[in-house]
């Protein structure tokens, strides 16, 4: 799959009649034909953005000026990038030199932070973001969500028939600010429904269909014989995924009037943040082809409240349990797509599940998001885990293990990467600390791979075993970028058993298919044109991509037990 592609540059047009700047390619067949016999990864090439350090700084809302200063939002298509293969795992003067590749065991995708955006909300925070400063708060790609994120369910299916999945999952923040037409949204795409991306009062930007944000498609949905599931994220159940609102604020969701603020990411924290006024945090005047922002900045500035066009009873928040129950009204498989009633009734987040009823892996979803009542309130986005979750994870880890089942954990939140005093951080009023939580899980040789989404990045982070004469004792972690921000992609995984009595799991990231003049081609565009602008720092740059071949020792036990299972590879 090293297919080398001789490297094209993309250069933004300006499309006056609709005043839309759109990323134009040369016509490719396999990128025009979502449904085409090959989808190119980037085994195959990559995307880098292109240099702007010597082109004007430019504010992250000034659209209409990108098409002066074609840097912003340009890109050029670069190598591929082969496999890494790595051995951080695997005991000292191991080479894999004599392993060779016995049998496919699994084979499942994994999105995250898709972070559907109602971008008409009176609720939103945008100030923070549109002159910089936090990408969260605010960029231009959070008008085209939906539609980025039904270009990746597309390529998804097309990859299906190269290679069928035996499950896919997500790992949260399915919602951008947890509102009820935002979940809806997200799972109507993946059931292939017909999506209006719009609230309140239908806008239609530019007259015509399909030819901006606003305007309703068609989702393909996902191929119907692909099970999903789901897990919870920091932006499913908080404001922005930074607070829990009070009852004043939920009210503001469902209103006309933009909500109205202190400067709540300022130190020291304000503990009763929404209290505090000061600031009108804006909006997207959906009317407008570029997205203008409306009601924005010091309350001092308007001499009446601003708000948005109308009200929307679908804008509003959802609590824990009303957003698990949304996943029982579906027509994709299984339905509750892994919760289950008494995950409802329980208000508890997380399960676990057997993606193959004739193939020993189990899969853990632990929704690691702290509560809704922590104390350590300087934002909650930290990784958390109270004693209740703990216990069962416990429970969960020891079930596997005695029952001789490799498992996987999926998270929203990934542990042992991050300082505890970083806003992403272990909570210090989790149940254990890091440390001894990590350890716990060292005790568990079974446990292969913990797979998070959360900090929009690619990374692959080793754990390696305290003892090293039990280098079964580690595992892997994977974190995988947002489908929002730079750059917008999701993952493969397909685990081998190797002759060796090892495993590998190949992750593989694919850039979602973007037909030229598409809206998800502008939403790349406009991608580009954030990453450029705020320059988030992000690990293996240029294209911030990664493909890696993780190897891990497997116990005796489990190795005398999967040696007959698999689909046999030919060598």
């Amino acid at each position: 799959m090293n297919y080398k592609k001789s490297i094209l540059i993309c250069i933004p047009f300006f499309i006056a009649s609709a005043i839309i700047v759109f990323n134009s390619c040369r016509k490719d067949d396999h990128l025009a034909n979502p449904l085409g016999t090959r989808v190119y990864t980037t085994l195959d090439r990559t995307i880098i953005p292109a240099n702007v350090s010597s082109w004007p700084v430019m504010y992250p809302y000034e659209v209409s000026k990108f098409p002066s200063f074609p840097q912003y939002g340009a890109w050029t298509y670069g190598p591929g990038l082969d496999y890494q293969k790595r051995l951080d795992l695997m005991p000292t003067g191991y080479n894999g030199s004599l392993e060779t590749k016995s049998a496919r065991l699994i084979n499942f995708f994994a999105i995250t932070d898709a972070h559907m955006t109602d971008e008409e909300t009176p609720a939103s925070a945008m100030y923070f973001g549109y002159k910089g400063g936090f990408i969260g708060g605010y960029s231009p790609v959070l008008l085209f969500t939906t539609q980025v994120f039904d270009a990746a369910i597309r390529t998804i299916n097309s990859l299906h028939k190269e290679n069928p999945f035996d499950f896919g999952i997500s790992m949260g923040d399915a919602c951008n600010n947890m509102q009820y037409n935002e979940l809806r949204w997200y799972i109507d795409v993946l059931d292939g429904k017909k999506i209006i991306p719009d609230s309140g009062i239908q806008d239609d930007p530019k007259p015509g269909p399909g030819n901006d944000y606003q305007n309703e498609f068609q989702a393909e949905g996902l191929d119907q014989t692909i099970p999903w599931y789901q897990t919870m994220g920091n932006h499913d159940h908080f404001w922005t995924g930074l607070l829990p609102p009070d009852d004043a604020a939920r009210t503001v969701y469902v209103g006309e009037e933009i909500l109205n603020v202190g400067n709540v990411l300022q130190h020291p924290y304000d503990p009763k943040p929404f209290e505090s006024r000061g600031i009108y945090m804006g909006s997207i005047d959906g009317s407008t082809p570029l997205g203008e922002i409306t009601g924005i900045g010091a309350v001092a500035n308007f001499p009446v409240p601003p708000k948005v066009h109308a009200a929307d009873p679908n804008r509003r928040s959802l609590l824990k349990e009303q957003w698990m129950n949304e996943f029982f009204n579906t027509t994709s498989k299984p339905v509750g797509h892994g919760f289950s009633q008494a995950n409802v009734n329980l208000k508890f987040t997380s399960y676990s599940f057997e993606p193959k009823a004739d193939l020993p892996i189990k899969v853990i979803v632990l929704d690691d998001t702290q509560d809704n009542n922590d104390p350590h309130n300087n934002f909650y986005a930290h990784s958390s885990i109270d004693e209740a979750g703990y216990n069962w994870l416990v429970s969960e880890l020891e079930k596997g293990q005695s029952e001789g089942k490799l498992m996987i954990i999926s998270s929203h939140i990934p542990v042992g990467v991050l300082p505890a005093d970083n806003g992403m951080g272990w909570s210090e009023s989790a149940a254990v600390s890091e440390s001894d939580f990590i350890a716990k899980l060292h005790t568990y040789p079974n446990l292969i791979l913990w797979i998070a989404g959360h900090r929009h990045v690619n990374q692959v982070t080793p754990m390696p075993s305290t003892d090293p004469t039990h280098p079964e004792n580690g595992f892997w972690e994977v974190e995988t970028t947002s489908l929002r921000d730079f750059p917008q992609q999701f993952r493969t995984f397909e685990i081998i058993r190797n002759s060796d009595k090892t495993i590998s799991i190949f992750a593989t990231n694919v850039d979602p298919i973007m037909q030229e003049s598409s809206l998800p081609a502008l939403s790349r565009y406009y991608a580009v044109a954030a990453q450029q602008i705020f320059d988030v720092q992000k690990p293996y740059a240029p294209s911030f991509s990664y493909n890696a071949e993780l190897v891990k020792q497997l116990t005796p036990e489990m190795q005398m037990k999967i040696q007959n299972y698999g689909t046999p590879i030919i060598n």
